[in-house]
Formats: structure tokens, sequence, C-alpha cells
């Protein structure tokens, strides 16, 4: 009898570190990669009425500065994710970083709002090949489950303080220089945030990656919905409700969601797997977000406006109003951690619900009563805001197959930005529908900021409707556990 000498291969080196001091580089990376998508999210909404007199905006186009970016990002998260589980989540996110940095210098050629709604829509697109991925890569770099779930509750805090950050942040610099510098320091923030990525996130091994081709239709299917979602809303204001542009885009929206959810039941290597929303957790915690998203880009939208227009506020005192949002963001992590460990998963998200849906309602009060009760609304939404997007980001990324984590990051994110789009453009619609479709330069009239604050009331009062039942309805399906690491 022979025996024949085999030899083991050594095992791979280990990708993963053992503590967030150890990971510092590549958190802080990730972290600032995530920070400055946020940030760009809300970053020249502070500059709005600046850019409207610069530009000689409409009301509607100055939402689509804002909408643009949102639409992009959000219509294409998908499709990045899947990119990046088939060609290297690390090189997909570096070539984001690059693009990210390049168009953001691009922005001292614009001259008109077309040119910069274009732009901004280029900034969507660079921002999606990013936004999954940063998340998806804190996943990878930790073995531990506990180490992994801090890691996301970290960047969970960063890009929602990076969302509530970019109004005090543009604010600022529009009182030292001119408001196209919002654009141009993201590319330094990129180049650095790129170096880190490149020094301390390890490549992908080939059998981390997926063979399977992309889903080019489904992803054209997906944009071209949620595109035409929010056209109909503007066009509404335009051209009428009735009218043949709002009707078709209407009935283009219906027809192109009716042929994604038909594309991706039946293609073998779907964008989107749907079968992943007949878990309570992943459906419900990706609705609840949608509601999330919707208040918070509809208040910040809206505030903005109220504060320099009707208050007359500069922009950088309209910034520092914003304060309470930060703050509550940072202090509320105990509340909101003692909801779920006290009532669990479930009643502490439907508890976030309640504040979201009670802050709009008083907001449709508050803005008839002045700024401090404006700010104790917005220390209850953020309440809400905290507790919710928390909760159930790591809740649908933990309830996600091990190896589809990119995709639960990326479906995460697109919920929340589908519901920015939404939240941006209800409110920019109505504002128009309600008050004026072009801002006037200057000092407002008595009558024109009477009028601003009754489509206000209105507005919020719709929107604690909305998103009162759209949070709730989502947290209702999530599970009782009382875990703040760990959602099962």
């Amino acid at each position: 009898m022979t025996t024949t000498a085999t030899t083991t291969a050594p095992p791979p080196p280990s990708r993963t570190y053992p503590s967030l001091r150890a990971a510092w580089i590549p958190l802080a990376a990730l972290c600032l990669a995530f920070f400055v998508e946020m940030v760009d999210n809300t970053l020249l909404s502070i500059a709005l009425p600046t850019i409207g007199r610069d530009l000689d905006s409409s009301t509607t186009a100055l939402q689509w500065v804002t909408g643009a970016y949102s639409l992009t990002f959000g219509g294409l998260l998908l499709t990045a994710g899947s990119m990046a589980d088939r060609l290297g989540r690390r090189r997909v996110l570096l070539v984001g970083l690059a693009v990210f940095g390049l168009l953001s210098l691009a922005v001292v050629a614009v001259s008109t709002a077309g040119e910069l709604i274009t732009l901004r829509a280029g900034l969507g697109i660079a921002a999606a090949a990013m936004a999954p991925i940063t998340n998806s890569l804190v996943f990878r770099l930790f073995d531990d489950q506990a180490l992994r779930m801090r890691a996301m509750t970290l960047m969970i805090v960063v890009g929602m303080s990076g969302f509530v950050l970019g109004p005090l942040l543009g604010g600022t610099a529009l009182a030292h220089a001119s408001w196209q510098w919002l654009l141009v320091v993201n590319a330094p923030i990129a180049l650095i945030a790129a170096i880190g990525v490149r020094l301390g996130v390890p490549a992908d091994h080939p059998e981390d990656l997926t063979k399977d081709r992309l889903d080019l239709p489904g992803a054209v299917l997906s944009v071209l919905t949620i595109g035409l979602a929010c056209y109909s809303l503007t066009s509404g204001v335009e051209h009428g409700w009735l009218s043949g542009a709002t009707l078709s885009s209407v009935a283009g929206a219906v027809v192109a969601g009716v042929a994604f959810v038909w594309h991706e039941r039946r293609s073998p290597s779907p964008m989107l797997d749907l079968k992943l929303f007949s878990g309570g957790t992943v459906r419900g915690a990706a609705i609840a977000q949608i509601g999330t998203a919707i208040a918070m880009a509809a208040v910040m939208f809206g505030l903005i406006l109220h504060f320099q227009y009707a208050y007359g506020w500069s922009p950088m005192r309209a910034g520092l109003a914003n304060l309470p949002l930060i703050v509550t963001m940072i202090l509320a992590t105990p509340l909101s951690e003692g909801l779920a460990k006290k009532f669990g998963h479930r009643v502490a998200c439907l508890v976030g619900a309640a504040c979201l849906a009670g802050a709009l309602g008083g907001l449709s009060w508050g803005v008839y009563h002045g700024y401090v009760a404006i700010a104790a609304c917005m220390v209850v939404m953020t309440v809400g805001l905290r507790t919710l997007m928390t909760i159930c980001s790591i809740a649908l990324v933990d309830a996600m197959p091990e190896n589809r984590t990119s995709m639960g990051t990326a479906l995460n994110d697109t919920a929340q930005e589908v519901g920015t789009s939404i939240g941006t453009a209800f409110v920019g619609t109505l504002i128009a529908a309600l008050v004026t479709t072009q801002l006037p330069a200057g000092t407002w009239s008595g009558a024109l900021v009477s009028s601003f604050f009754h489509g206000e009331r209105i507005t919020y009062g719709v929107l604690a409707v909305i998103v009162g039942l759209v949070a709730a309805g989502g947290a209702l399906t999530l599970t009782d556990s009382r875990s703040t690491e760990e959602a099962a």
C-alpha cells in the first residue's frame, strides 16, 4: 500500500479586524464616503434661495436641483449593488469616489438651472456607486456579529448626521463663499476617502463575487418608474393635473412599475429578488424607511424656504436653525435603545412612527407660532427618525442571506432615496400649487408670507397622515426582539 503525500494550501490571510479600533482607517474612510453622499443630499438645500436668484430659477426647477440627485441616486442603487457583487465592491466604490470628486469640480462651469440639474443627476449616479457598497464593506470588515452591528450603527449615525448637517455646513460656507464651493469641497473629501479605502479595505477575492449577468432591463425599468412618478407631481403644477403630459407620465410610471415586477419575477438573475419581500422584516423595514425619508426630506426642503423667505433669515442663520435636529440625533441614542430593550423592535418603531406623525402634525400648527414651536417639533421628529432608521436599517440587512448584504444595504438606501424623492417632490409641488410657482427675489410681502404659512399648514397636515400610515404599517411587521445589536 502506498501513501500519496498531499499538500494543503495555507488558509488565506485574514481580511477582517478584531475590533473597531483596529479597523479605524478603513472604517473612517467608509464613514467619510457615506458622510459626503448624505451631506450632498441636503447641502444645496440651504442655498436654494441663493441659487434661485443667481440662476433665475422657478420653484419647480429648484425642486429638481435636489430631486435630480435623489432620483438618479435612488433609481440606480440596486444596479450599483448588483455591479459591485459582480465586478468587486472596492473597485466600484473607488470608481464612484473618483467620478464624484471630478463632477463636483465641474460646478464652476455651471451657468443655468438646467446645467445644475444635469450635474446633480450625474453626482447622484456616482453616489449610487458608493452608498450600498460603503455599508456592505463595513459588514465585511468584521467576522464578529456584534462588531458588525456596532459598525453599522456608527455608519447610520454618521449618515443621518451628514443629512442634517448639510444645511448648517452650507449656511456657514455661504457666509464666506459662493454656492458653487458647496460642491467643489466634495473633491478633496472624495480623494481622502479613496486613499483610506485603498489602504485599509482588502480587495474582493474572485470567490466572493457572483458571475450572474447584470439585469440591465430591470435597472432601466426601475429608473423609469421612479422618474416618471416624481415627474408626474411637477407636471401637474406646470401643465395641469388632467393635461396630456401629466396623465402620460402617470400612466408611464404605472406601466414601468408593472413591467419591472413582471420582469424581476421571470428573470434568472433579477436585480431585485422579489422573494426577499416574503419575509416581514425585509418588507416592513423597507416600507418604514420610505416613511422616514419622506418626513425628513419634506421638512428639510420646506423649513429652509420658511426660515429664509418667511422669516428673512440669512443662509447661515437658517442652517443654525437646524441644530435641534443634530443635537437630538446624538442625544437620542440611549432613548432609542431603551425603547427597543424594554418594548421590542416592533413597539419601539411604532413609537417612532407616532413621533413622526405627531411632529408633522405639530408643524402644521407650529409654522404660525414662531421658531420655538418649530424647534420643539423638530426634536420630536428626530427622536422618531433616530429610532426608526437605526432599528430598520440593522433589521433589514441582518435579515438578508449572508451573501446578499450588498443588496440588503442597497435596498435600504433605495427605500430612503425613494422616500427622499417623494418628500421633496411633494412639498415642492404643493407649495408651487398653493403659494407660488416663482420664488420672488428680496423680502416677501405680508400677503405672500400669509399664503405660504397656509400652504405649509395643509402640506404638513397631509404629510402627518401619509407618513404615520406608511411608517406604522412597516413597523407592524417587525419582530418583538429586544436586542439593540441584532435584529431577527
